[in-house]
């Protein structure tokens, strides 16, 4: 028998039927962007299915066209932080639990990463046993151009892409297609519409199945077979690891400066313009953040990411970035300090500084 259940005055839907719960984002037009309610409710019935002998597998999904998720409601964010309000620390919490949670959930959890996927639509997928695109999948973690380092587990899965393709993705934040993003090791397989309106009669079978979770690994392997057609950035992996394994930000701009193929000359143009406009904080700050990520297990990635957010609320980039992209969308954002040269080594460290002991994290028990 179906059932569906609603949660965040109907944002989040959920409708239970053969063993599968299909959850789906329904903010379409906000691009189905995160809320608190919508984390909240999400944790609380990833929670009560873990349990529930009605659920065994669980399927994440966007309403509308556009997006499977375009990340948290970061308009929101500023404003409450603005008015003094605690939501920016709160928020983090519940999302980046969340994320933890999907990553670790003992269900099956699977991901239809179909249209616009970034920011935190990635932190609630990257942990998904399978992570399928769709032909409308474009997925990016642009947060250095709002003055935010890319953050709901980029620490841990941008480091794990091959070569270093993941400090490209975290720093200039360009948009991947399903082939690149498949190629990045971001999705698992690409799917075309038949294997989309086919999709729930599939995971219905594997919710039959004895083991689920072994059955929809199965189900991954059989789709990953199907390779798409290949997109640009396998012949840009030379070139981006050649760059991107650069000292330093500066470094990494100068190869760019200096780059002489001719096949890359306008990729590597581009690249500079891009990273041009983000914030030199961020772009430094991001860096290391990926470095300490290769090292740091998972949970450790999210409390390091717990701390770095909270000193970009204090240092100021981020506030300005959604304000010059989201709220009045001059596109004129006013980094401080506004060049790489001036961000010291000192102001980068001061991210990472620790602030609470590790048994009083907020995240101290994922």
């Amino acid at each position: 028998m179906e059932e569906r259940l609603t949660a965040a005055d109907g944002e989040l839907l959920a409708d239970l039927a053969d063993g599968v719960a299909t959850v789906t984002l329904n903010r379409p037009a906000a691009l189905n962007a995160l809320t608190m309610g919508m984390t909240e409710g999400l944790a609380a019935w990833l929670d009560a299915w873990e349990s529930d002998e009605r659920v065994r597998v669980v399927l994440l999904r966007g309403a509308g066209e556009k997006s499977f998720c375009a990340g948290g409601d970061i308009r929101a964010l500023r404003e409450d932080f603005l008015a003094g309000g605690d939501q920016s620390r709160r928020f983090f919490i519940v999302e980046y639990a969340l994320d933890h949670r999907i990553h670790r959930y003992p269900k099956p959890v699977v991901a239809l990463m179909d249209g616009i996927v970034m920011g935190g639509g990635m932190g609630i997928s990257q942990g998904a046993c399978l992570r399928l695109a769709g032909p409308r999948t474009r997925i990016a973690m642009p947060e250095t151009a709002i003055g935010l380092f890319p953050d709901v587990g980029g620490s841990w899965f941008l480091p794990r892409c091959p070569g270093r393709i993941g400090t490209y993705l975290g720093l200039v934040g360009p948009t991947l297609g399903g082939p690149d993003s498949l190629y990045a090791g971001l999705v698992d397989a690409c799917a075309g519409p038949e294997t989309l309106a086919g999709l729930h009669a599939e995971l219905a079978g594997c919710a039959q199945a004895e083991d689920p979770m072994a059955a929809v690994l199965a189900l991954r392997m059989r789709l990953a077979r199907d390779l798409p057609v290949p997109g640009e950035l396998a012949s840009l992996a030379p070139a981006i690891d050649r760059h991107f394994a650069q000292a330093s930000v500066e470094a990494i701009v100068g190869s760019l400066e200096a780059e002489a193929h001719a096949g890359f000359l306008a990729w590597a143009d581009k690249t500079r313009a891009l990273l041009a406009k983000r914030s030199p904080t961020m772009l430094k700050v991001a860096l290391e953040q990926l470095r300490r990520g290769a090292a740091l297990g998972l949970a450790d990635c999210f409390r390091m990411e717990y701390t770095l957010v909270q000193s970009c609320f204090e240092q100021g980039d981020f506030l300005e970035g959604v304000r010059a992209l989201i709220v009045d969308k001059d596109n004129a954002p006013r980094w401080n300090p506004p060049s790489l040269a001036e961000v010291t080594d000192a102001a980068v460290a001061a991210f990472f500084a620790p602030r609470w002991a590790p048994p009083d994290h907020p995240l101290a028990r994922l």
